[in-house]
């Protein structure tokens, strides 16, 4: 009885005290996220037009080393899609002097890998080394640039590594959305190509390859960043001495879409699917216009992250997806906003409805000024905190870079602080047009099309 009588006090008392840890933990409120500050960049250029940018940034004894092609998917024809990202994996194979194997040892024996990938404007190889061998990783990267081996061998096993990744997307959904959505938009435009057909990619030639490389790979299409803990003298002599050779080769091509979108319908079969992925969009401004800001963050507040207004309407409130989202995706001169979800077939029409209902309701009504601000703070955060990291940094000089924008990592937070609630209503009213939307769902059509030929015309 004395053991029980013992416990029975001290869980009394514990109950008691609890409030009082609760009020004594309980965080203070976070303040408003103040601007990025980009560390000091370096900037320098070489006779032949090739461009270089130095940041020595952070603590750790490492850097990132990335350097970017203007070339990419915009470059190929419709005779030759993927040709571009073929191209670049398999400079990775080879040099006139090293194999794949040694060129991977090379760079594990500098604490990394060489890495490559393609857009649809650039392309860029890199990697991301101990501090010390940066400018030896300078040197690895000039010679696969400078020197492709463009091993046959290896291009036969990459030619089938890639129809078995057409295969795979193809199979997908989104993938299949993705592609109908940006082949209405742009049409014949690059932009509006996905994917290759399996008879191209097995038809691809080592001579297509090499005349692709040949005429889209040049140091004046040719911008190398180096940032993290390096040693700048010695990085730059590794820059010059390594690429000073490279010819200058031709000026970036341009080629500016001009997209369009109605209010139309467009249905990709899938017999039988449980789900229907729906895309719902148009072409919107790009971040070199002066509303850019503004769109922004009536995107993330609409649609752009986990509290905005379509994820708790179709997620949170009905039930009818697990992942809604919405984004703008940009490229040279050229942008587009998409809502994207995937939703249980029989709700398919639901789905759509709210979404609209909820564009319809930024237009009519501007949002309160706290649920403005929740925006701005998640939005400024997560930039500041994104943009905390070597490859952040590099992202973003890429960024500002290709659009041409000067102060935009420094004015960011202070932007978006600056949008008000009559700017993200007059965003939704100035670029969501309702009656512009390009609507495409990939699922059942003998089930979807009685639920969704109230919102537009169902194209054939």
């Amino acid at each position: 009885m004395k053991i029980l009588t013992s416990l029975s006090i001290f869980f009394l008392i514990i109950l008691l005290i609890m409030p009082l840890f609760s009020q004594r933990e309980t965080p203070p409120e976070g303040s408003q996220p103040k601007d990025f500050v980009l560390p000091a960049v370096k900037n320098f250029s070489l006779d032949n037009g090739f461009q270089a940018s130095l940041v020595n940034y952070g603590e750790l004894p490492k850097a990132v080393v990335r350097i970017m092609i203007s070339a990419g998917n915009i470059n190929e024809s419709k005779e030759n899609v993927w040709l571009a990202d073929i191209t670049m994996d398999l400079l990775k194979e080879g040099t006139s002097s090293l194999n794949a194997g040694e060129i991977a040892r090379k760079a594990a024996g500098m604490g990394g890998t060489v890495n490559t990938a393609v857009g649809l404007d650039q392309s860029w190889i890199g990697g991301e080394v101990l501090s010390e061998f940066t400018p030896d990783l300078i040197s690895l990267l000039a010679e696969i640039l400078l020197s492709p081996g463009f091993p046959e061998k290896e291009f036969e096993r990459l030619k089938k590594d890639y129809l078995r990744n057409l295969n795979i997307q193809k199979s997908r959904p989104q993938s299949l959305a993705q592609e109908k959505f940006l082949g209405v938009l742009y049409g014949d435009h690059p932009y509006g190509r996905i994917f290759p057909s399996e008879s191209m990619i097995s038809g691809y030639t080592l001579p297509q390859v090499k005349n692709f490389y040949e005429i889209n790979f040049g140091a004046l299409r040719a911008h190398i960043y180096v940032v993290g803990k390096f040693n700048a003298e010695k990085v730059e002599k590794s820059i010059r001495t390594s690429f000073a050779s490279w010819k200058t080769g031709e000026e970036t091509y341009v080629n500016i879409p001009q997209p369009q979108s109605k209010r139309k319908i467009y249905l990709v079969k899938r017999p039988d699917a449980p789900q229907s992925t729906i895309y719902l969009g148009l072409p919107v401004i790009d971040p070199t216009q002066e509303d850019y800001f503004p769109m922004l963050v009536t995107n993330t507040l609409l649609g752009g992250y986990f509290s905005s207004r379509i994820t708790s309407n179709i997620r949170e409130d009905k039930g009818y997806t697990y992942s809604p989202r919405s984004s703008i995706t940009n490229h040279f001169r050229d942008a587009y906003w998409v809502q994207t979800a995937d939703v249980s077939t029989d709700v398919t029409g639901a789905a759509i409805k709210e979404i609209f209902y909820e564009i319809d309701r930024l237009q009519n009504e501007a949002p309160t000024q706290d649920e403005l601000e929740g925006v701005q703070n998640y939005m400024a955060g997560v930039f500041v905190l994104r943009n905390s990291s070597r490859t952040g940094i590099v992202g973003q000089l890429v960024f500002m870079n290709l659009h041409g924008l000067n102060n935009y990592l420094n004015n960011y937070v202070k932007n978006i602080y600056e949008v008000t609630p009559e700017d993200v209503q007059e965003m939704a009213q100035k670029y969501l047009k309702d009656d512009e939307m390009t609507i495409v769902i990939v699922g059942d059509q003998e089930k979807v099309r009685g639920q969704v030929e109230r919102f537009a015309e169902i194209m054939k």
